[in-house]
């Protein structure tokens, strides 16, 4: 609930709830986890059968359909114990293995239903695209039950994705912070990517959310929050993660393995320079505090670090992705011989040993720039749009 108690915001699965032919005939597919709840925080899947819709399967992305995975995992697939419907796991299944598993499980349409929090590298917005691309070339109809952009919609940061440089966590040209709801991403890719992908747009339907403003964050939406991974448990771990994220590309911990996840990071190298370093900056919305932690999993796991917290002062100046590439030119030039950048782990999607920051970024231009020493700012900020694009779209790079 927002601080006055009111629920500001009636999100797509809760009109398709009140209204199951939204949907289209047929039987229906859900993409889901724990963050398909209603306003009142019962589950979408059960409520959907109460409310008569012909829900036939579940179909679960990274963290799995109950979300207790950590990243780069899933859960084993099987029948939900809530609905005993079959649970089919959509993690690191694409292409004919995707189109396979959509064709077998027997429904006409998809609906999905995932919190997304405005990132590009966030997966649960590829599950969607690949999900679109083989419904496309199976015949299933695709609806996305859409839900707020937990950062806003005013605001995008960050390059467009090289093509070269996709995979899971970028499939297609989108800014880093997208400023895009799901359904707003949905249309955008339909027109844009899917065609190519699949030989032509899927059938899309967007059951749009009533009552959002694109000056509107999490709290201000009203509705409730459930972590929609292991390693955002809040709104303002969601509002670091677009820059935070950037770390998993380094040396330093991003956090994970602490209870404050993308707003911490560290390594034992950093010293007493790093946090009054920073504040030299004096970059809007944020303040540096200097902290010593022991992440109790991935990486450095167990050895005490030091590192800096980030405040968030003020969300609306705040500029996640500016202010991690900050931090990335700060590291580089104190620890020259310390900092390093991260290698993938060998093969997955054919991405090799590349540098991961290459993948987040969408091109290795962030790391050549930071190694040579010159100003990585000016990378942060969007281009201007196509001039066939307008609307949503163009909000992709405003």
């Amino acid at each position: 609930m927002s601080t006055d108690g009111r629920v500001a915001v009636t999100p797509g699965i809760a009109r398709l709830h009140a209204s199951p032919g939204l949907a289209g005939p047929g039987r229906l597919g859900l993409v889901t986890n724990q963050t398909g709840v209603l306003p009142d925080l019962r589950p979408v899947a059960p409520a959907l059968l109460d409310a008569g819709a012909r829900l036939v399967a579940l179909f679960g992305p990274e963290h799995g359909l109950h979300g207790s995975a950590q990243a780069g995992a899933s859960e084993a697939a099987g029948p939900d114990p809530g609905t005993g419907l079959p649970v089919h796991d959509t993690y690191r299944c694409g292409g004919e293995d995707l189109d396979k598993l959509l064709a077998d499980s027997g429904v006409d349409a998809l609906v999905y239903d995932l919190q997304d929090i405005g990132a590009r590298f966030y997966t649960y917005v590829w599950t969607m695209f690949d999900l679109m691309v083989s419904a496309a070339r199976t015949g299933v109809r695709f609806v996305v039950a859409d839900r707020p952009n937990p950062l806003g919609g005013l605001v995008s940061e960050g390059p467009r994705l090289d093509p070269a440089w996709a995979s899971f966590v970028g499939r297609a040209p989108v800014p880093v912070r997208h400023g895009l709801t799901c359904g707003e991403l949905a249309r955008h890719l339909n027109t844009s990517a899917v065609p190519e992908a699949a030989g032509g747009p899927v059938d899309l339907t967007v059951i749009e959310a009533t009552g959002w403003r694109r000056a509107m964050d999490a709290e201000a939406t009203g509705l409730p929050w459930v972590a929609p991974s292991p390693n955002i448990p809040t709104p303002a771990t969601a509002a670091v993660y677009p820059g935070g994220c950037l770390f998993e590309g380094t040396n330093l911990s991003e956090g994970r393995g602490t209870t404050q996840p993308f707003e911490t990071v560290g390594a034992p190298y950093l010293d007493s320079r790093f946090a009054p370093a920073l504040a030299e900056l004096a970059l809007p919305g944020v303040r540096f505090r200097e902290l010593r932690f022991v992440p109790a999993f991935h990486k450095h796991a167990g050895r005490p670090l030091r590192g800096v917290q980030l405040h968030v002062t003020d969300r609306r100046s705040f500029a996640p992705v500016r202010t991690a590439v900050a931090m990335l030119a700060t590291l580089r030039r104190l620890y020259p011989d310390d900092f390093a950048w991260h290698t993938t782990d060998g093969g997955a999607e054919g991405t090799g040993h590349r540098h991961f920051i290459d993948l987040l970024w969408g091109s290795d231009r962030l790391r050549h720039t930071v190694d040579a020493g010159d100003d990585p700012l000016p990378l942060c900020d969007p281009p201007a749009p196509p001039a066939r694009w307008a609307g949503e779209a163009a909000l992709l790079y405003a």
